[in-house]
């Protein structure tokens, strides 16, 4: 059984607002988006796995040696939709009755996640207007030491590709066993990813048809191995994708290939860079 700990895919809507007068205005409305919950469901399909979802402030929130322990603890860490900023900063930077109290300085949790990584844990890094570079560069995971284990190179700039047509996959030669027995000819459309770059060394199992951007890599770091995958597990991108019949099937099997450590290795044919 693995455990894994999946951040991100939750948000709270407040309203609409109400003006009554020019001086009387009110927030009525407050509701909780769980958008995590398909693939919670679907990694935990198989009944061989548990997750652990949360949501992206309670990462934020984290004091120090917590997430150090979920790090121990967890054989997969999710992130999606889970800005650099999350990593960067902590409520008490904002506290203004600690300012001189204290030094406040807390583990960088960049580095604690490369350096997990390094020793042999698994993840995924998931698409969304806050992975990757991100709408107008917020998601920033272009602008920290995470590039050094993400399988594709981020752009400098804005990388939201979107189309109310949506997009397609193709499957790549080297995803051909790690995704056997998935028909993506079914695959639904969706409606916007992150464009990247291919990294050498870190085979391409999915391209995004209509364009030929990488759509699901996957690399080896240290004695970890990272699963990319460039557009969103849940709506809006994904509000057709989590209905496909087979995403519990597409998710188990990503989950597979990062915690098999001989995967990679065992495709006959493979060489590092080839995708």
């Amino acid at each position: 059984m693995a455990r894994i700990y999946y951040i991100g895919d939750w948000a709270v809507s407040l309203g609409p607002v109400y003006a009554e007068t020019p001086f009387n205005y009110a927030w009525k409305g407050l509701d909780m988006y769980y958008y995590g919950r398909w693939l919670k469901d679907a990694l935990e399909s198989s009944g061989e796995h548990e997750v652990v979802d949360v949501a992206t402030w309670d990462f934020y929130k984290m004091g120090p040696g917590e997430y150090e322990k979920i790090l121990e603890e967890f054989d997969v860490i999710i992130f999606s939709d889970v800005e650099a900023k999350n990593f960067q900063l902590e409520p008490s930077f904002f506290d203004h009755k600690k300012f001189g109290t204290r030094v406040l300085t807390f583990p960088d949790r960049v580095r604690l996640t490369v350096e997990a990584v390094l020793a042999g844990k698994a993840m995924m890094f998931l698409g969304g207007w806050l992975s990757f570079t991100g709408e107008m560069g917020k998601g920033g995971w272009n602008r920290t030491r995470l590039r050094e284990i993400l399988p594709v190179r981020c752009l400098d700039y804005e990388d939201l590709i979107e189309s109310t047509e949506g997009f397609t996959a193709q499957l790549r030669p080297a995803g051909q066993e790690l995704l056997a027995g998935i028909d993506f000819a079914t695959f639904p459309p969706i409606l916007g990813y992150n464009r990247v770059l291919p990294r050498e060394g870190c085979p391409v199992l999915l391209s995004v048809k209509e364009t030929g951007d990488p759509l699901l890599a996957i690399g080896e770091f240290g004695a970890g191995k990272v699963l990319a995958y460039m557009s969103d597990p849940a709506p809006h991108w994904g509000c057709n994708f989590v209905f496909w019949e087979q995403y519990a099937d597409f998710w188990l099997a990503c989950l597979r290939a990062i915690l098999d450590r001989d995967a990679e290795k065992s495709r006959a044919g493979h060489m590092p860079g080839q995708d």
